[in-house]
This record gives C-alpha cells, sequence and structure tokens, in this order.
C-alpha cells in the first residue's frame, strides 16, 4: 500500500522508489570485505520525506567514516514508484539499498529481486518489535530490515470534551463509547467523525479481533471475510460510526476528515497523527485544542489493534556491493540512529526499547503504545490488487452500516476479493 509523509508529527505508510544507477567498476564483488570498501560509492533510495536531512546527514558521516566508502542518497519521487522499483530490481545494476514500503515488501521479495538479511538480522535485530517486523519476512526468510512506523490515534478537541464535563482520557472501549455518548448529549458537537469506508480503521479492529482477511485453500488464497472474528470487528466499527454523521459511502479523505474537525464542531476522529497539521493549516485557533490519545481496546493495559504502515529498507540481490550495503543498515538501524530518527520525525521506531525517543511529541506519544499488537492486511503478492479502487471491502463496509446483516455482506463481495486475489502477479 502506497502511504504519504505528510508531516514531521508523525507518518504514515510507505511505498518504496529507485531509478537504476551505476555500479562501481572498482570492487564491484558481492562477496567483497571491509579490506576492498575504501573507494567504493554505494546507492542508497529514499522516498520523499522519509529521511529527515539531519539524519541524512548524520548517518553518512558514520558510514564513511567507518568504511571509507561513499554513499549516495537519492531521494525518490511517489508517481509510478511501483514500477519503477520492478523494473530497476530486474536490471544488472540496481540501487544497492532500497526504502520499501511494509505491506509491499512480500511482492518484491516474491519475484526474487531482494537479498537474504538474516545475516543483519543476527547482528543487530534480535529485538526488533515482531508486530513491525513481520513485513519484512517472506517465505520465512529476511528479505527486508524494519525502519519505521506509523500507526492512528484518537485526535480530540479539548474545549469539546471539556465543554462535557470529561476530565480525563478514556482507558477502555466501554469508556470511550460513554465519553461520546456524553458529548452527545451534553454539547452540539458530532461526537466522532468516522466515514463509513475508513478501511485501515477497520483492519486494525479485525487485527485486535484476532481475525485474518484471507485464509489458505489447497495452493491459493481466498477471501475469509465471512470470519466470525472479522464480523465482530465490523459490528465494533458500526458502533463507533453511530457516534457520527459521516458519509457511510465514504472513506476518510472524501472529504479530508482533517478539514472537516478543523470547523470545531466535532469532538474526536480517528487518524494519522499528521493530520492534526492538516486541521491547523485549516483553521489555525483550533491548534490550542488538540489533544490526542491511543484508541482504547477492551481492557485497559491492550490498546486497540491498529494497521501499522511504513517502511522497510531493502538490498537488492543484484547488488555489487551486498556486504558494503548490509554493513550501511547496520549503521543506518542502530540503536544510535534509529533512535535519531524516532525523535526526528516523531515515528515508531523498530524497538520498543527505543520508543522514548518520541517523548514531547503528543501525536507519537498516543502511537507508540499501540505499535506491538499492531499489524498489517495479508502479507501475501497477491494482496494489492484486492485494495484496488473499487476497494471490495469498503463495498463490505457501506453495506453492514446500512443495515445489512455481515455474512450476507461478506458474501456480496467475496467472489470479486478471490478474483482479484486469483490475478498473476
Amino acid at each position: 500500500m502506497k502511504r504519504k509523509l505528510a508531516a514531521a508529527i508523525t507518518i504514515a505508510g510507505m511505498m518504496v522508489s529507485v531509478a537504476a544507477c551505476g555500479g562501481n567498476s572498482k570492487n564491484d564483488s558481492k562477496d567483497a570485505g571491509p579490506s576492498s570498501w575504501k573507494g567504493q560509492t554505494l546507492t542508497v533510495w529514499t522516498m520523499d520525506g522519509s529521511a529527515p536531512p539531519q539524519w541524512t546527514k548524520d548517518v553518512q558521516a558514520a558510514f564513511e567514516k567507518q568504511t571509507g566508502a561513499k554513499v549516495n542518497f537519492q531521494i525518490q519521487k511517489w508517481d509510478g514508484i511501483q514500477q519503477k522499483i520492478t523494473t530497476a530490481l530486474s536490471e544488472d545494476t540496481p540501487p544497492d539499498v532500497l526504502e520499501v514500503g511494509n505491506t509491499q515488501t512480500p511482492a518484491y521479495a516474491a519475484t526474487g529481486g531482494l537479498a537474504d538479511l538474516a545475516d543483519v538480522k543476527k547482528a543487530i535485530g534480535a529485538d526488533w518489535t515482531p508486530s513491525v517486523s513481520q513485513s519484512s519476512v517472506y517465505d520465512g526468510k529476511q528479505y527486508a530490515a524494519p525502519w519505521y512506523f506509523a500507526n492512528r490515534v484518537v485526535i480530540y478537541n479539548k474545549a469539546i470534551w471539556a465543554k462535557a464535563g470529561i476530565t480525563a482520557t478514556p482507558k477502555t472501549r466501554d469508556e470511550f463509547f460513554k465519553d461520546l455518548e456524553t458529548i452527545g448529549k451534553k454539547t452540539d458537537a458530532e461526537p466522532l467523525y468516522l466515514p463509513g469506508q475508513n478501511w485501515y480503521f477497520f483492519d486494525g479492529l479485525i487485527i485486535g479481533q484476532g481475525g485474518e482477511l484471507v485464509k489458505k485453500q489447497g495452493d491459493k488464497y481466498v477471501s475469509n471475510l465471512a470470519d466470525p472474528k472479522v464480523a465482530a470487528a465490523m459490528e465494533t466499527y458500526k458502533k463507533y460510526a453511530s457516534y457520527s454523521k459521516a458519509p457511510k459511502d465514504k472513506d476518510e479523505a472524501t472529504p479530508q476528515q482533517a478539514q472537516v474537525f478543523a470547523k470545531g464542531k466535532t469532538g474526536a476522529f480517528i487518524g494519522m497523527g499528521w493530520e492534526a497539521a492538516t486541521a491547523v493549516q485549516a483553521n489555525k485557533s483550533i491548534e490550542k485544542d488538540l489533544g490526542y490519545f491511543t484508541i482504547p481496546g477492551v481492557t485497559a493495559d491492550k490498546p486497540e489493534g491498529v494497521f501499522l504502515g511504513g517502511s522497510n529498507l531493502a538490498v537488492a540481490q543484484n547488488s555489487k556491493h551486498q556486504s558494503l550495503a548490509k554493513e550501511f543498515l547496520k549503521i543506518a538501524l542502530s540503536d544510535q540512529y534509529e533512535g535519531e530518527l524516532s525523535k526526528l520525525s516523531g515515528i515508531v521506531p523498530n524497538k520498543a526499547s527505543l520508543e522514548s525517543n518520541v517523548k514531547g511529541n503528543p501525536a507519537a506519544e498516543a502511537a507508540a503504545p499501540a505499535a506491538a499488537g499492531g499489524g498489517t492486511t495479508p502479507l501475501i503478492p497477491e494482496w494489492a490488487a484486492v485494495e484496488n479502487t473499487p476497494n471490495p471491502i469498503k463495498s463490505y463496509m457501506t453495506s453492514v452500516l446500512n443495515g445489512k446483516d455481515p455474512a450476507a455482506a461478506a458474501k456480496d463481495v467475496e467472489s470479486e476479493i478471490n478474483k482479484r486475489l486469483a490475478q498473476q502477479n
């Protein structure tokens, strides 16, 4: 899934890109080691907005000091990104290190375009948070390394909550529902803005239920939308939506939910931390009333499940500098520089032990507690086609919100989901 980095408050899930780059004619062997690194140039591709300039500068200095080699960071744009990286990985001289979207990693790994990073995992990844690391593994092998992540939080209007007499943020889902009910009774505000097709919030609820959107049937994947766990997640979504007047057949981008919130007549919405900046841009006066909290789960000790969007770093299988590329990963993903990235960008780092770096960033502080229990869409190459417009799962959501039984609504779209899962990649 392609996600966009919109501000330094926090970020969303991202995709990757690369452009072809020439190999260094000197010391071009994949097996080159420290004795021959000096004089080589490593090409690293990151997406526009992913790496703060200070982080890039510091990692570059550390890498060049430690290896004697040069590193050439090349920033990629979003348009046409999937085709660019697919093409680059098939060439003889691809970029050495690539930023790849976490949910897209399996598709690239399945083509044979990514190098096995088991040795990098052994060296620096023993304590990677399992929920954020899972997307970098395909078919049991470590084809990438987790870099950074973000998830949804509750963004709320403190003034409206105070007007309703609410003095503390909720710690459980039932407390949250009670607060929304209170806002509806005691203020003229819409308690929650939640359009009917906020699909990634729904995916988080499925993750929280322990549900899966696909299942294996013989040698292929098929829809699991009729699973009672998915239905239970949809019923929870329906409960949330009962506090909202948002359209049932639109997603959070139509209209932009942050712009609706910016009008000052909404108690809360569920979104990425950077969406608060969008609200402030639309209405500067709302900035003083912004607050954030973790989406509450059933019990106070376990936040709600969330979709984790983000990026991994990978090494091209055809790189002529594989050992040097892996050394770059060991530096860039070290506690020092992973922590620095988290502090500068407000992202969720790849280790729980580094989450202290988001202190002072309220959106990131709200996002971090849910990361350990987060997850993604199905990590299979076949999944990407399912989310193509029109997304059949969004249609399912709207049907249920309009009163259709979840099992019947699932039956209506499962043939389309299965058709997409069967597409050749």
